[in-house]
């Protein structure tokens, strides 16, 4: 039950963040960022509350992808807020278009094919297959994405596979909660979870069987595990955290992660969100008052997560 888009390297950093920028110059980039509009009468999940004496912290976790049209209203969340001093939201991954085309110019080793080689050239011939079998089915192109490293090409064809299916990777809650706290005239924190540097680096130490692995990953969510993700944001949109436990991801996002988590780069950039988060939310435990933060549902209920530790260390964590 951990985060499902293996190809973004198991928790959406390390190649979402250059999706929207990883098109030719000449080519005008896609919205970074679809509205998660905070109006209807989709819940979404209850809160847990992490407290100890008269400090709490009330954490929501949020979820990708979601589906595109959610709007998403939650009651709960407005009534604590009422009584909230603060608001802890993830700091945006922020790349403007002139920083993008300076990765291009700088570090197009990290994101593209290189030596007049193509992706045909550097991914195994059983993978290639795969991926242009599925590629046709989203675009006329056969060349599309062909210049691309292959763990950025099978983000691309990801991203088009769940944009079929009603599905965004670029919901933003935390946006949403922005919005509500200035509502609610709450003052709103950010934390600084990795920047495009981080990303660049993770990507840098990526050993090619570590990236064949999360491509395979990939390519089973498009092709067979794209119902299952459907299900898995109705059931967060509804609030059904037990559905979303038993809802069991492939074999192959487990073969990932477990070669991500072998690793350095990208398991460090992992395991330091953890640690981000955890100290974050810790810190406003030591006094006096009541905080709202909004952190990855899986990071938060993955065995060893935000939650676990928290309740090694003492604090009471009271479930939705």
């Amino acid at each position: 039950m951990r985060t499902p888009t293996a190809v973004i390297i198991a928790a959406g950093l390390l190649a979402a963040g250059l999706l929207p920028g990883a098109c030719r110059a000449d080519q005008a980039p896609p919205p970074v960022m679809d509205e998660l509009v905070v109006t209807g009468e989709r819940t979404g999940p209850g809160m847990w509350r992490v407290h100890r004496g008269a400090a709490q912290v009330w954490i929501l976790g949020s979820m990708s992808p979601l589906p595109k049209a959610i709007t998403w209203r939650s009651r709960q969340v407005e009534q604590v807020l009422g009584g909230t001093s603060q608001v802890l939201v993830q700091k945006p991954f922020e790349i403007g278009i002139a920083r993008i085309l300076w990765l291009l110019l700088t570090e197009r080793r990290v994101l593209m094919v290189t030596g007049g080689k193509r992706l045909k050239d550097v991914l195994p011939a059983e993978l290639h297959a795969r991926f242009a079998a599925q590629r046709a089915k989203y675009t006329d192109d056969p060349n599309k994405w062909e210049r691309f490293r292959p763990i950025i090409a099978a983000a691309f064809l990801q991203q088009a596979a769940l944009h079929q299916v009603g599905l965004s990777t670029r919901l933003d809650l935390g946006a949403a909660m922005r919005t509500l706290a200035k509502k609610h005239h709450v003052r709103v924190e950010e934390i600084k979870i990795a920047g495009v540097s981080d990303v660049m680096e993770a990507l840098k130490t990526l050993p090619p069987a570590t990236e064949n692995a999360c491509v395979a990953a990939s390519l089973v969510t498009v092709e067979s595990d794209l119902p299952r993700l459907v299900d898995r944001a109705q059931a967060w949109a509804s609030g059904n955290i037990e559905r979303i436990q038993k809802l069991r991801e492939p074999a192959e996002v487990d073969a990932c992660r477990a070669a991500l988590d072998s690793g350095v780069g990208a398991a460090d950039l992992i395991a330091r969100m953890r640690r981000t988060w955890l100290s974050a939310v810790e810190a406003h435990l030591q006094n006096a008052g009541v905080t709202v933060a909004v952190m990855n549902f899986d990071m938060l209920l993955e065995p060893g997560g935000v939650l676990d530790e928290l309740r090694a260390k003492g604090y009471e964590v009271d479930a939705p």
